[in-house]
């Protein structure tokens, strides 16, 4: 909104400093020192707040050491991130870019999922909570909206040098940015709407989806969708899965998402930028420059939220948040075209996600075929069997994000790995 207004002033009377609004990175420092400001400061009014309403922890006794001392500590602190996210991207934000409005979307759409979980634990006293097959149908509903946004939108394109997209029998889009015109003549550039993606480690760095289905000769295009909105929902699902598992100790969703998100901020500020994406040899993708606002109101959320969550934690963010960071951090891999990235950058969630299945999968596998049940680790998701050999939580928590920076660091440098 206050983007909006600034630019308006600025174009009608060139009022002092609204000008500033037109660069990038300054309205992304403003946007993280305003979700910092909103979690420093307001965080405890939300806590309190929670406390009135009597939203405390309910723990399932699993002998871990400090657990009683986290029972009654208030839950759905998920809000306070999502304002922390939603306040400073409304108002220093494009409200008309697609990224932004898919970005916005995906945060309501899994905080309200994850607010219904949390209200029927805390309020209905049902400490299953929502039916997972809900939980999921919401998932896949999100993960669809976005596959089918990226593959019918105008302004969803990528930008190609015009002989390679004619190689690789490309269709133009037919509505090129009026402000990318006069580039696209003289540099011969054209735009188009496909289905490639960035693919670590291979060295012309690109993948089409549609290759996949190479049998189907020229048809493959047409049906390339068969492939890309499958793999989307699936990304969706399982990275928002994969933060509410690691959602088990005090700071430590919060810190990893933190860590991703810096990551992907970087990533979305190199796709949207001529120059550094035709330096790194990456797909440039028009209008994803405004991406950078939100995630860095993201960042902000995720590191302030910490001012209250850090060990010994004051609030938890229940899966209003967990479910909400993971969807989000998914949404934002696959609208920069990094999505098979992820396997690297949210290795942590991977990690946690592939503890439980593997112990679930031993388990049932040698109950059956020997008579009793074995696991494979003391306790899962794996940050507990951690806990369950004596490591302190704080200190597990820590080296889970010192891991989360070196996964960081390895997916931006795989940039440049060929």
């Amino acid at each position: 909104m206050l983007y909006h207004l600034f630019t308006y002033l600025d174009s009608q009377w060139e009022l002092p400093g609204s000008g500033l609004f037109y660069f990038l990175t300054f309205r992304a420092g403003l946007a993280i020192l305003l979700s910092l400001i909103i979690t420093i400061a307001f965080g405890h009014l939300v806590i309190s707040f929670l406390q009135r309403l009597q939203v405390g922890e309910q723990i399932r006794s699993l002998g871990l050491e400090g657990q009683e001392e986290k029972r009654g500590t208030p839950t759905m602190g998920g809000l306070l991130i999502f304002l922390a996210i939603v306040i400073p991207s409304l108002l220093l934000a494009d409200l008309s870019n697609i990224y932004i409005q898919l970005l916005l979307l995906s945060t309501g759409w899994l905080a309200a999922i994850g607010f219904v979980d949390d209200y029927i634990k805390v309020f209905k006293k049902d400490k299953r909570g929502l039916s997972g097959k809900f939980k999921v149908l919401g998932q896949v509903g999100l993960g669809l909206i976005v596959a089918l946004t990226m593959l019918s939108h105008k302004d969803i394109v990528v930008r190609m040098d015009a002989s390679e997209a004619q190689e690789r029998g490309l269709a133009i889009s037919k509505v090129i940015p009026p402000s990318m015109e006069a580039e696209n003549i003289t540099e011969g550039y054209v735009y188009v709407q496909t289905t490639l993606t960035n693919v670590p480690f291979f060295k012309n760095n690109l993948i089409d989806y549609k290759d996949i289905l190479f049998f189907l000769g020229e048809h493959a295009e047409v049906w390339a969708w068969v492939v890309f909105v499958p793999l989307v929902i699936f990304i969706v699902t399982a990275v928002s899965n994969g933060a509410n598992l690691t959602d088990g100790l005090d700071g430590l969703a919060a810190g990893v998402s933190a860590v991703i998100v810096a990551a992907l901020t970087i990533l979305a500020y190199v796709s949207g930028n001529t120059i550094i994406a035709e330096y790194l040899n990456i797909l440039y993708l028009p209008y994803t420059g405004e991406i950078v606002v939100f995630s860095a109101s993201l960042l902000g959320a995720c590191i302030g939220y910490l001012w209250y969550n850090a060990y010994p934690a004051k609030v938890f963010m229940g899966d209003t948040g967990s479910l909400m960071l993971g969807g989000i951090i998914a949404a934002l891999a696959i609208l920069i075209r990094k999505e098979l990235l992820i396997p690297i950058l949210c290795g942590i969630f991977l990690i946690e996600n592939l503890s439980v299945i593997l112990q679930v999968g031993y388990f049932k596998y040698t109950r059956r075929t020997q008579g009793i049940g074995k696991r494979i680790w003391l306790m899962t998701p794996i940050h507990h069997h951690f806990q369950k050999k004596g490591i302190h939580e704080s200190v597990i928590v820590v080296r889970f994000w010192i891991v989360a920076i070196l996964l960081a660091v390895l997916t931006i440098i795989t940039l440049k790995i060929r």
